[in-house]
């Protein structure tokens, strides 16, 4: 399982994803589920990955393979809405080339995807991909998506991420709700790969890989934990139950 959020905010975006794709007594394996695609002053996206290891690296392969052909690739395209069509595309081509083998040995067809960034001529936008190679685009009343294991990080998004949320707030929110989930889920682990993506500066702002020794994501840990433990003992108990 894995745990991929990316942001939309006035800012810019924020994505982040963990590394975990196998988890067990005696087996952790990690992958990359970050691919960046970038022409500085021209355009960036940033796409991430969930569900099936094998699905998602073919989609990102077939889009490589399409690199040069005109109206296909995702490089061709004039807005990130063509490019995110794009992306459904390739998820359509492995779907037709691989569901079928994968039925018969009782494997799902599984992958969601986010992908986001900004061509020159239109601001930063964000879409969630699905196995079925539809999507759907990040709102101002909707500033963010997850994918994978996204129950246990919500509730801190929930409470935290708007449009007007700076990038160094959504970095640290999207950390928090990583941590969270972390906790909770063994499949869900470090390495972390974070990234930024300034308005209009069309490039990468900032891309930081995260480990266990990472000093800000071990401070997160540690401060967010002695944080909820301090709140919850500043609410008072039910008034019902100190009733003698």
């Amino acid at each position: 399982m894995t745990y991929c959020v990316g942001m939309l905010l006035d800012a810019g975006l924020v994505f982040l994803s963990d590394s975990r794709t196998n988890a067990g007594v005696d087996q952790i394996s990690t992958f990359r589920k970050v691919t960046v695609f970038e022409r500085p002053g021209e355009r960036v996206m940033v796409l991430l990955t969930a569900g099936n290891l094998a699905i998602s690296q073919s989609v990102v392969n077939v889009l490589h393979e399409h690199e040069n052909e005109p109206g296909v690739s995702i490089w061709g395209a004039k807005n990130m809405f063509e490019a995110s069509l794009s992306v459904g595309d390739a998820l359509r081509e492995v779907h037709r080339r691989d569901a079928d083998a994968l039925k018969e040995h009782h494997i799902e067809f599984n992958a969601s995807l986010i992908f986001g960034g900004q061509i020159a001529g239109e601001p930063p936008r964000l879409f969630c991909i699905y196995a079925a190679g539809n999507f759907i685009e990040a709102t101002a009343d909707t500033p963010y998506f997850q994918i994978g294991e996204s129950k246990y990080g919500k509730p801190i998004l929930d409470r935290v991420i708007s449009r007007s949320t700076s990038l160094a707030q959504g970095a640290k929110c999207a950390l928090i709700s990583m941590d969270s989930t972390i906790r909770s889920n063994l499949s869900v682990g470090v390495p972390l790969d974070l990234l930024s993506i300034k308005t209009d500066e069309l490039k990468v702002h900032s891309h930081v890989n995260i480990d266990e020794n990472h000093a800000y994501f071990r401070m997160i840990r540690t401060r967010w934990s002695e944080s909820l433990r301090h709140a919850f003992h500043e609410i008072p108990d039910p008034e019902w139950m100190r009733r003698s």
